[in-house]
């Protein structure tokens, strides 16, 4: 290892004596939150338990680096590591494989970089991942196996599948300018822009007007506008969305067709990246895995819009077989991880590790 900065946060392992159990970190990293989990590594000869044994987890801020910057990603990356560590009773000897499905990896490029960067944390027999957040989002709903289509919907938005045979493909996920409609901040964002078209006269009058402005403790659709840009980050938007939801229940038909076009938006993410890879056979039937990920996609006050995504989608591909996960997408991470050993140890004729 060639710690050059940050050393106080491992300064636990000083107080570490004694070998430990092997151990698997898996990081889900988003523009909200990042959970990193350390999991046992068990006997690959046995299947996995059911539930997975979780020895510690660790939840830290955003870790995407286009929304906060590089070298603020990083910090966050290697502190929740090392809290994940240090909850578990484990230091980074223990670790046999890291990893990290961080949203904002969209190119091999940051791929490479974020591996360079965890070469120099962890020690050289560490095995190393470095993957899109959607990727272990997937891994969340098919145990680690990436096959089939996975929906995310939070904050942001993006839609990734994978063949059998390795090939993948994704829609969305470039971002609140480049177009992520159907994710909390798009639905949010489309309403405080009806909000603003309704008091400039050039829209219908709508109940978000004054359910967001009592929401945001303001007085007049006037002060969005500073309310907006004073701070425009993703997540602060986005948590409007329960505010559209309410009006929509309401019957308020500017926020209905919000959350319509939103479905639409999401569904047609998934159809663009079923017809790219071909998931539903040459017929259309066949049969595929949708996992589905993310508070929007969540029932919320009587509105299901993961179940109308579906419901749209089936029209198309009518084997679709949505799948909401049972374990968290940093877990997910953790299988990918664990399958990567597995398959290695089999090839090699080995039992464990």
């Amino acid at each position: 290892m060639k710690r050059y900065r940050n050393v106080e946060i491992w300064e636990f392992e000083q107080e570490m004596t004694g070998r430990r159990r092997q151990v698997i970190l898996g990081l889900d990293g988003g523009t909200t939150s990042t959970v990193c989990v350390c999991v046992p590594v068990f006997s690959f000869k046995d299947a996995l338990p059911d539930p997975l044994p979780v020895l510690s987890r660790s939840v830290a801020g955003c870790s995407n680096h286009n929304s906060v910057g590089e070298a603020a990603a990083e910090e966050t990356v290697e502190r929740v590591m090392a809290d994940a560590l240090s909850k578990s009773g484990s230091n980074r000897s223990s670790v046999v494989a890291v990893c990290l499905a961080v949203s904002g990896v969209n190119h091999p490029t940051d791929q490479q970089r974020m591996l360079c960067w965890l070469r120099d944390i962890f020690p050289s027999h560490v095995q190393l991942f470095v993957e899109n957040d959607a990727i272990a989002a997937l891994a969340s709903g098919t145990m680690g196996k990436l096959h089939g289509c996975v929906l995310i919907a939070g904050t942001g938005t993006i839609a990734y599948g994978f063949t059998k045979d390795g090939r993948e493909a994704r829609a969305a996920g470039a971002g609140p300018v480049l177009g992520d409609w159907g994710s909390g901040y798009g639905i949010a964002a489309h309403a405080l822009t009806a909000v603003v078209r309704a008091h400039d006269g050039r829209g219908p009058f709508t109940m978000l007007t004054s359910s967001i402005l009592r929401n945001l403790k303001l007085y007049s659709a006037d002060e969005l506008i500073g309310w907006t840009y004073a701070d425009p980050s993703w997540a602060r938007i986005a948590a409007l969305l329960p505010v559209v939801i309410s009006c929509a229940k309401s019957g308020d038909q500017v926020a209905i067709k919000i959350l319509f076009d939103a479905v639409e938006e999401l569904a047609s993410s998934v159809k663009a990246v079923v017809q790219r890879l071909s998931l539903s056979g040459k017929d259309g039937k066949d049969s595929f895995p949708l996992v589905m990920v993310g508070g929007v996609l969540e029932p919320n006050n009587g509105w299901d819009i993961g179940k109308e995504v579906v419901n749209s989608i089936s029209d198309y591909f009518p084997g679709v077989l949505p799948i909401r996960p049972r374990v968290e997408p940093a877990i997910g991470a953790a299988l990918l991880a664990w399958n990567v050993l597995m398959r290695q140890s089999v090839q090699k004729g080995y039992e464990t590790l």
